[in-house]
């Protein structure tokens, strides 16, 4: 059974920055697709960065130059930082791993996702 847990988020001024990390229990990351998606009140769910096995990173346009994901695969961690936070990337976000090649196109989906984390809050 595989589980992910993130941590890092919290509060911060506009400006900011936050850094978020997402374990995970099993060696999943070595073939593991992973993205970080958000959810703000009354809002759908939206992929904002997603790695691959091979570290090709994917980004939403809206945070394109401000965020970066990474991965650590020894240490079975997927990171995102995040700089020049702005209030409307206030939302709860969630790391979620698909074991297994994503194509390009889907990589910020939602439903491409099997294994999920229990979400982070971050406010700006």
């Amino acid at each position: 059974h595989v589980q992910l847990v993130e941590s890092g988020g919290g509060s911060v001024q506009a400006g900011g920055s936050l850094r978020l990390s997402c374990g995970a229990s099993g060696s999943i990351y070595g073939d593991a697709c992973v993205g970080w998606l958000r959810q703000a009140p009354g809002k759908e769910r939206e992929g904002v960065a997603a790695i691959d096995s091979d570290g090709i990173a994917s980004y939403a346009d809206s945070v394109k130059g401000r965020f970066t994901v990474s991965r650590d695969n020894a240490n079975n961690t997927v990171n995102l930082m995040m700089n020049s936070l702005k209030p409307e990337d206030s939302a709860v976000y969630y790391c979620a791993a698909h074991v297994g090649w994503v194509s390009l196109g889907r990589r910020l989906s939602q439903y491409e996702y099997i294994y999920w984390g229990q979400g982070t809050q971050v406010t700006v």
